[in-house]
């Protein structure tokens, strides 16, 4: 009988899986296959790096998205292309630039429009 190999992902998939930036990551999680049971490990009892790489950053750019309520899209239109740390994410959204506020309104905006349909489809 075989045994069974343990399914493991590319160190990007489980980066972003974890929500991190993978260049921010130690070299042996950049280098190496994660196994599922790993993963499983590092969301349960996540280690002192991955606890600081999701507190301090830098984030990756859905994680940048989310944190300043735009879309992914709307970080392109800005020009931010590189991942953000908190300490830049707190000071756009203490400076509160016109782009900043512009795609705030434009997901605001989708996000009621998404609301609004859902509300229309339940109805009977």
């Amino acid at each position: 009988m075989t045994q069974k190999t343990p399914q493991t992902m590319k160190p990007a998939t489980a980066a972003k899986k974890l929500g991190i930036y993978l260049p921010a990551a130690p070299a042996e999680f950049q280098e190496n296959p994660v196994s599922r049971e790993a993963l499983n490990e590092l969301m349960t009892n996540p280690p002192q790096w991955l606890q600081d790489l999701r507190q301090n950053g830098p984030h990756p750019r859905p994680i940048v998205a989310q944190k300043l309520n735009v879309s992914i899209s709307g970080l392109a239109r800005a020009g931010i292309t590189e991942a953000l740390t908190t300490a830049e994410i707190e000071a756009l959204m203490a400076d509160r630039p016109e782009w900043l506020q512009a795609e705030r309104a434009s997901m605001a905006a989708v996000r009621a429009e998404e609301k609004r349909i859902k509300e229309q489809q339940a109805k009977p």
